[in-house]
């Protein structure tokens, strides 16, 4: 059914594999559309195939002789760390090129769709791969799809994308990719880069004319405080820039039970957070959103219950969150997994939200955070840190 949102989806996504002990287990994307359909929130949007992206549209944003590289390791299985290839965080396996490809293929097909005016929203939960570089993979990421729909958007006309990565980690190979073009505003809010990956995205990294914006939080930082430096930073930025395109990244590795990480997000806060994206897709962007996926190592606990309120907000259907998850996908998720897997779509948390308007402390870890964030970019963008 066509409606407000189009997924963009192949069994074939499944293929970005590297294998049963690595953290980015395809799993967790297997779980999360088998609970939105069980759920009936694919009842109500357009599910659509999409084509594997060519080189050409690759190499918007990768570089060919990686590229080139690329196909050799998952033709040879030979390692190449000079590329990134073959490393511990993005280990070789058969095919890797192709099964990349369709993950950029189904990212620039939602950005088409969407600047096309097919459709307001569109999403490839499956993509969100932020910190490949043009010359090499890194972090489980072989080719940038948001970076290249991006580019894609660019490439067609487009003079204002903003990208908003709420990922646990710094949005670091999407920021490199327009650091130096103001057509581009980039935001990352992420765990602080002095206690994670990828050890960037520090206040002071402002590209063009401000146009880099990183919010660094301290580790243990938990839904209200994360919403407070969203609505610190985010709101303000998107309304001074009008982007004509939101493109977002929603990793959900901020999960006070993620394996990687150190935030304390519930999938509650989650949650407020894709509706809060929603809301500003439709008040500074004229409703065009393009949502991938992302992190997310807590494959069954977080991740199916996360992304398919996504999904369902994006629907403009939200899930309440109460919502029981069906006993079918449970019985699956276990024999899958061999995990039990949760009753309800909530972890029973209200998330409610003081405003930087309503003033701040200067001795708050958050709020030096967000303070930090205003400083260095706010006069950018004609607007008042304080």
């Amino acid at each position: 059914m066509s409606g407000e949102l189009r997924v963009y989806w192949d069994e074939k996504l499944l293929s970005y594999d590297f294998g049963p002990s690595h953290p980015l287990n395809p799993v967790r994307v297997d779980l999360t559309m088998r609970l939105a359909r069980a759920l009936g929130v694919l009842d109500h949007v357009e599910v659509a195939g999409f084509t594997s992206a060519g080189d050409g549209l690759i190499s918007l944003v990768h570089d060919r002789a990686y590229m080139d590289a690329v196909k050799a390791a998952g033709t040879g299985l030979r390692p190449d760390y000079r590329h990134g290839l073959g490393t511990a965080d993005t280990p070789i396996f058969a095919g890797m090129h192709e099964a990349s490809a369709l993950v950029v293929g189904a990212s620039v097909a939602a950005a088409e769709a969407v600047w096309r005016g097919e459709v307001p929203h569109a999403a490839n939960i499956a993509g969100g791969l932020h910190h490949a570089m043009p010359g090499g993979a890194a972090g489980f990421c072989v080719y940038n799809d948001p970076a290249v729909a991006i580019a894609w958007l660019l490439e067609h006309g487009a003079q204002r994308v903003a990208y908003v990565d709420v990922d646990v980690h710094h949005g670091d190979g999407v920021q490199a990719a327009f650091y130096d073009d103001p057509r581009v505003l980039t935001i990352s809010l992420h765990e602080t880069p002095r206690t994670l990956f990828p050890g960037t995205g520090f206040p002071h990294e402002t590209g063009a004319d401000g146009t880099a914006v990183n919010v660094a939080l301290p580790p243990g930082t938990g839904d209200r405080a994360w919403m407070r430096a969203f609505q610190g930073v985010v709101p303000q930025l998107l309304e001074a820039f009008r982007p004509q395109v939101l493109v977002t990244q929603q990793g959900c590795d901020t999960h006070r039970h993620d394996p990687l990480a150190h935030l304390s997000l519930s999938v509650d806060g989650q949650r407020a957070v894709y509706a809060e994206l929603h809301r500003l897709a439709h008040e500074t962007a004229g409703g065009r959103w393009v949502l991938t996926g992302g992190g997310g190592y807590e494959l069954v606990q977080v991740v199916p219950r996360a992304w398919t309120h996504l999904l369902a907000e994006a629907s403009g259907r939200p899930l309440a969150p109460d919502t029981v998850c069906p006993q079918e996908w449970r019985t699956y998720a276990l024999e899958r997994t061999g995990e039990v897997a949760p009753k309800v779509m909530t972890d029973g948390f209200q998330v409610e939200v003081t405003t930087w308007g309503e003033g701040f402390d200067p001795a708050n870890p958050i709020d030096q955070a967000i303070l930090a964030t205003r400083n260095a970019v706010f006069p950018e963008h004609g607007l008042l840190p304080v």
